[in-house]
């Protein structure tokens, strides 16, 4: 199956837009640079990056990262990404698209990134099955992702939270269970870490987080 032409529905977060920067900055300035550090260490070839936001990754690809296909569905954060991928140390296109209809061909990339997005969108086994098709065989998803905890009693409180938190999160949901869906999707999971993001000591209802890769099945081999 080809990357289709149609159009689909405009994704637009006005208000979330505007206020992102200065949530991921603080989020940076708390360890959120180290996170995306390990999510993207040791990624190599063609990328697509789903849902790229503001370019926070772009500063973070090694060397061995060839190209990167950074899709953002976003008007405004799409505008704040292109000056960063200007600066990058690899090569950034940046395209308007969605997670469920990526505007890449079959079996393109060797890797897809899929950071702190895949708790906004609404069919994440489309855009699961999206990612499988843009990678070649044996491709790599890597992923960064809030998660909804393994604590039965947090967990419950994510649930509570969230009657309004994706309201003001831009969609975010609390209590996606990623690593389930990811392998639903018939991805191996090669290995993860969860971990509760604290920021000053302190939890949130998104602290509990997962860093990960898992692999498209198929020759690995380029």
């Amino acid at each position: 199956m080809a990357a289709t032409t149609s159009k689909s529905p405009r994704v637009r977060h006005p208000l979330f837009a505007r206020i992102y920067p200065r949530i991921n900055a603080f989020a940076e300035a708390h360890g959120a640079l180290e996170h995306r550090r390990e999510l993207l260490a040791d990624a190599t070839g063609r990328i697509v990056e789903i849902g790229a936001g503001t370019g926070a990754n772009f500063p973070h690809y090694p060397p061995g990262v060839e190209q990167v296909i950074a899709v953002e569905p976003e008007p405004r954060l799409r505008r704040l990404a292109e000056p960063a991928a200007a600066d990058a140390p690899v090569p950034v296109e940046v395209r308007a698209g969605r997670a469920e209809q990526l505007p890449v061909e079959d079996g393109a990339a060797d890797g897809v990134v899929a950071s702190l997005v895949l708790c906004t969108i609404a069919d994440v086994p489309r855009a699961l099955a999206e990612a499988a098709r843009v990678l070649r065989p044996g491709g790599r998803l890597y992923f960064y992702e809030h998660v909804r905890s393994q604590d039965p009693r947090f967990a419950r409180k994510q649930r509570r939270v969230n009657l309004v938190w994706p309201l003001l999160g831009g969609g975010c949901s609390l209590t996606r269970q990623t690593e389930r869906a990811i392998t639903d999707a018939g991805f191996t999971i090669e290995r993860a870490r969860r971990f509760d993001f604290l920021i000053n000591g302190r939890s949130s209802p998104s602290s509990p987080n997962v860093i990960g890769v898992a692999r498209k099945a198929g020759n690995s081999s380029p």
